[in-house]
Parts: C-alpha cells; sequence; structure tokens
C-alpha cells in the first residue's frame, strides 16, 4: 500500500489547515523543547526585499521552524561582495532576530579586506561587541580570498580568541582550495583553539577522493571515491564540524546512500543539522533525507540538535 511520508503529510495538512493564528504565532516565540523529531538548524537566513528577492522574515523563519519541527536556527549574516546580489550585515541580523532570540540565534560577519579593523586588535575588539549583542558564532564566512589567506588566518585567531566558532562557505570562489583541501588543514593546525564548521560545494564535494579542482564547485554524483579528505580531517583534527546544509550537503549524503549513511554513523560527534533556508517556498531537501536514513537514535540526538548545543553552548 502506498504510504505518504511524515513530512509530506505535514506538508499537506500546513496548506490544508493555512496560515497560523495569532495564538500560535505568540506560542512560536517561546522556546520549543527539545524532544525526538526536534532540530537546531545551524544555517538559515533571514533577507530583505532585493530585486527580483521576495523578503524573508524573522517571523516568517519562526513559523517555517514550527511547520518542521526545528526548534532552534542560527541565523547568518552576509556581509562580503562575493556572498550574495546584496549585503545582509550582522546589524540587520541583530535587529531581524531581536524579538526571538529564545528561537533565533545570531552570528555575526566581517570582512577580512575591511581597512578599518586591519589590526588584530580592532578585529578582537569588533567581534567582543557582537558578541556582547548576542551573536553565538562567526559566518557565513564567505570572501573571495584563499582559505588560508593570512588576513583570514588572523581573523580567525580573532574568532578564537572571543569564542566564536566559525561557520564557513568553501568553493572555488569563495575561500578557495585544492582537492584534498590542504589550505583548510593549514588553518586547523595554525587556529588549533578556533572551532570550524564546513558549508558549500568545495567542503562537501571532499567527502570523496580523486577530485579534479573543478569539483569543487560542483555537486558530484556517483559513488564516493576512496579517499576524501573529509573523513581525514574529522579523524586528524578535532576542531573541524561539518554544516549539512543546502544542495550540497544533501547531495553528499545522497550520492551514495550506503556510504553517506555510514559517514554520518562514524562522524555523528562532528556533523550539525542545516537547510540554508533563505525564501518563501523554498525546497528543502534534508527533513526526507534525514527521515529515509534511519539513523539510529543516539545519531539523530548528536547531529539534529545535541553538537549545536553544546558548541554554542544554548541551554
Amino acid at each position: 500500500m502506498w504510504k505518504i511520508s511524515r513530512r509530506a503529510f505535514i506538508r499537506q495538512t500546513t496548506i490544508a489547515t493555512g496560515a497560523m493564528t495569532l495564538g500560535a504565532k505568540a506560542d512560536a516565540q517561546r522556546t520549543k523543547p527539545f524532544a525526538e523529531g526536534t532540530y537546531v538548524d545551524i544555517h538559515t537566513h533571514v533577507t530583505q526585499r532585493w530585486g527580483a528577492n521576495r523578503e524573508f522574515t524573522a517571523p516568517m523563519l519562526v513559523d517555517w521552524m514550527d511547520r518542521h519541527d526545528v526548534a532552534r536556527a542560527v541565523v547568518l549574516p552576509l556581509v562580503m561582495p562575493e556572498s550574495w546580489d546584496h549585503p545582509l550585515s550582522t546589524e540587520f541580523v541583530l535587529r531581524s532576530t531581536e524579538k526571538h532570540r529564545d528561537r533565533l540565534i545570531p552570528f555575526c560577519g566581517i570582512d577580512p579586506r575591511t581597512t578599518n579593523l586591519s589590526s588584530y586588535e580592532r578585529k578582537v575588539a569588533q567581534l567582543q561587541m557582537f558578541k556582547d549583542s548576542g551573536c553565538k558564532g562567526f559566518g557565513e564566512y564567505k570572501p573571495g580570498t584563499a582559505m588560508n589567506d593570512p588576513r583570514s588566518i588572523e581573523l580567525f585567531n580573532a574568532c578564537a580568541e572571543v569564542g566564536l566558532p566559525i561557520l564557513f562557505h568553501l568553493d572555488t570562489v569563495r575561500n578557495t582550495d585544492e582537492p584534498g583541501l590542504p589550505g583548510l588543514a593549514e588553518v586547523l593546525e595554525t587556529v588549533p583553539n578556533g572551532t570550524f564548521i564546513g558549508h558549500a560545494q568545495g567542503w562537501w564535494a571532499s567527502i570523496s577522493g580523486g577530485l579534479t579542482k573543478a569539483e569543487l564547485q560542483q555537486y558530484p554524483k556517483g559513488k564516493v571515491r576512496p579517499g576524501g579528505a573529509l573523513d581525514y580531517l574529522f579523524k586528524t583534527y578535532p576542531n573541524i564540524y561539518g554544516d549539512l546544509s543546502a544542495g550540497s550537503g544533501a547531495n553528499a549524503i545522497s550520492r551514495d546512500r550506503e556510504f553517506g549513511r555510514e559517514f554520518v554513523i562514524r562522524n555523528a560527534d562532528r556533523l550539525l543539522f542545516g537547510t540554508d533556508v533563505l525564501k518563501p517556498g523554498q525546497d528543502i531537501p534534508q527533513f526526507d533525507l534525514y527521515e529515509s536514513l534511519d539513523l539510529p537514535k543516539k545519531v539523530q540526538r548528536k547531529v539534529f540538535w545535541e553538537n549545536a548545543t553544546r558548541l554554542l553552548g544554548l541551554t
């Protein structure tokens, strides 16, 4: 007999029942307790209307979270010109999330090329100000420089001093690296007190060995080849984690499901559930994907919310 998935049922029920009531929206502003099937989303955005892009406000994000059992979500700014079609400042994120801080967790951003933040001391002072304003981490970090650019390494050291985990985007345009991710390995060795969270095509393509440089900008298909950099990095460096969000994260785990499931299980202490939701009506593959993997309950708890709770000091 044909069965509808739990996620599909929820989506259809949501459409059928319409918008949430005002009372339910008020309830959404109170912190949801963690329970089986709930998530901390390590990667979301709130946006403003810009060109053809529709806005995705904090209340819209909270409504979306309630429909998908997401207890809390990290909201990331995009401050570098290479990040998107328009900047989303840390101040915009702080202001947008202010009334929802029990659910929405702001991160902060600094472009390493900012002239008036050229000294290490100024970087530390700026990051400390952001932390004092409520930011729990740094990113999405995606400048058009090499992953091991000296300016980035100085900024990573400043984040480590202030105590802010760093969520970075890696491909052939932003935080660039070579197959095998030697630049990232240099960063992890040089900034051992920093906490790093990998994201995007170049990071997730590196689940497989035998990559070409071009594949660091792609969503490779087919069986995962031996010698992937990610397993090596997880085994070698205790300060690196993986953000499972976006098409890149979903593709890495689903392209070779048997390998992907075992990868999640053996690296359960290092992986963080995420979606990269940033617009209304966006297709999010992560929910159905992780439901279909039938992961052990202990692994689900770690990946879905325990790891993020520990890294960000949530209660």
